[in-house]
């Protein structure tokens, strides 16, 4: 059974990964309405991948005999001035949602669950990846200055990605 603190926040990242669903499935729509398909397709990719994220933990939470609570979503945004500025701020939500696994994880360890510290090293290692491939991306935006052939060059690769569930994997 979980204890009271290590539930509610799991049950807060459940939202906050609820959260980072629909920005990026916000950013997918901006990408769609500037021509960007590939952009738009990475960005739904995203989108998809954080909901699977909030149910594993929405499962997790079921399985130790938890009470989910699911919050209202917050108005994310849905204008965005530039392709380079969508990248950023992708990053810099990436790294957000790290602190909050980061403070997840703090929290099992003080409270001594050891199984919620297991769950979550998936977490921690996902959140690595997922900041490389953003980063990854913004570098090229910024070696092409987020415009041109290259920006075409770019959406074109950014296409060719697809979801795969990789919270089965386990």
């Amino acid at each position: 059974m979980l204890k009271e603190k290590v539930e509610k926040a799991l049950n807060e990242q459940i939202n906050a990964e609820q959260y980072s669903a629909l920005l990026y499935l916000s950013m997918s729509a901006w990408f769609e309405s500037k021509g960007l398909p590939g952009f738009a397709n990475w960005m739904y990719v995203q989108y998809q991948e954080e909901l699977t994220h909030a149910n594993k933990i929405f499962k997790y939470v079921i399985d130790r005999d938890g009470e989910v609570r699911l919050k209202g979503i917050e108005q994310m945004p849905t204008e965005f001035d530039n392709v380079v500025e969508v990248v950023e701020k992708t990053l810099k939500h990436e790294q957000y949602v790290t602190s909050l696994i980061d403070k997840l994880v703090d929290i099992a360890v003080e409270e001594r669950d050891r199984a919620t510290e297991s769950f979550l090293k998936w977490f921690v290692d996902e959140q690595v990846e997922e900041e490389a491939n953003v980063s990854e991306i913004l570098d090229s935006l910024k070696l092409i200055e987020g415009k041109g052939n290259g920006l075409f060059m770019l959406d074109r690769e950014l296409r060719q990605r697809t979801f795969v569930d990789t919270t089965q994997a386990e």
